[in-house]
């Protein structure tokens, strides 16, 4: 009895001391930030090569076992991924700085149709009860708030993002050399590795590919079909700034559950400036999109990869989003299926020693 207490007392010790430290380390913040900044510029696009690499390479291998050799199953995926990538940059930034000077023009008149809607909403909501009226009111201005902190986020995020142009420059070159000596990097990642570790590390890493990769691919798959579908649709309707519409409810739909209502809305306030008609038909043109995703697409392409119940990915896709806004939502299900493996694996570790 008393040696497990001294195993407690123990491990209060090193838990006070660990708390301490990160308390002190965060408290001398002016001394290690120029480093982190240096580190964070040298970081990043060697985080994004590397996630491009994950991408790409089951692609390629799947050509090289084709009977293709490697070299040039290589090159082709790598050209088409960047030649398609820059191609699109180069026919649609003007486009979308067009529309993007265009929408900050005539955003008075979105935000007054907007304000019509909340007024209306307002007036419906007020001979409810007053508990249940004062709640609706701070849930808009709860909403509004985020919305301009969002906003707000994604204008300094481009502008901080032509800090790094010369630094993300180098992307297609790090991801080139990735691909290129993938297994040079297992086997470098194999010696530095533990010799105790090695068989575990491979197999949480083989879990965490297994759980993860193919909801990943498939996730960012399903969601530039259903962009370029939607920039299409409107398009064709007619309806204000497609691209950036597009863009906005693709990129949303990496979001399960609630990224389709994030996407709908603008698209919705921006229909509701020009017509009832349009209205109507970006409201068709949102359920079909949902019912391509939710019955074609989703099933066909992610499949069940997850293998986690609704009511978790709610409660983490809810956490991240307090934590995070937008990105937080966006990485909410990958963290939490990581921190599922993790979680798997450490009991393992536990009943085996």
């Amino acid at each position: 009895m008393r040696d497990n207490q001294i195993k407690w007392l123990l491990r209060i010790t090193i838990l006070l001391l660990g708390l301490l430290t990160v308390f002190v380390f965060f408290k001398l913040y002016s001394i290690w930030a120029p480093f982190f900044l240096m580190f964070k510029a040298i970081f990043i696009p060697f985080l994004i090569s590397a996630f491009i690499t994950y991408l790409l390479h089951p692609v390629i291998e799947k050509l090289h076992r084709t009977g293709m050799p490697r070299p040039i199953s290589i090159l082709i995926i790598y050209l088409l991924f960047f030649g398609l990538l820059g191609y699109g940059f180069y026919k649609g930034v003007p486009v979308l700085v067009n529309q993007l000077r265009d929408l900050s023009e005539n955003f008075p008149q979105f935000q007054a149709t907007y304000n019509r809607w909340i007024d209306s909403i307002h007036d419906q909501t007020d001979r409810w009860p007053d508990g249940i009226h004062d709640r609706i009111e701070r849930m808009f201005e709860q909403t509004e708030e985020w919305l301009a902190l969002t906003i707000e986020r994604v204008i300094n995020s481009l502008r901080s993002l032509f800090d790094y142009v010369l630094l993300l420059a180098i992307i297609p070159f790090l991801v080139f050399y990735m691909l290129k000596d993938y297994d040079q990097i297992k086997k470098a990642g194999w010696y530095l590795t533990p010799r105790r570790w090695r068989n575990e590390a491979i197999q949480f890493l083989k879990d965490i590919d297994h759980s993860l990769g193919s909801y990943i691919r498939g996730q960012l798959f399903v969601c530039l079909i259903i962009g370029t579908v939607a920039f299409l649709s409107l398009w064709f309707f007619h309806v204000k700034y497609p691209l950036i519409l597009g863009l906005l409810i693709g990129v949303t739909n990496i979001i399960p559950y609630f990224g389709p209502v994030i996407g709908a809305v603008p698209a919705l306030i921006i229909a509701a400036t020009m017509s009832t008609k349009t209205v109507i038909i970006v409201v068709i043109i949102i359920f079909g999109l949902q019912f391509i995703e939710g019955n074609i697409l989703g099933p066909l392409i992610v499949g069940k990869s997850l293998h986690m119940h609704p009511i978790v990915i709610m409660l983490a896709l809810l956490a991240g989003g307090e934590i995070a806004g937008v990105v937080g939502l966006m990485l909410a299900v990958p963290i939490v299926v990581i921190l599922r493996v993790v979680i798997v694996h450490l009991a393992q570790f536990r009943r085996q020693h």
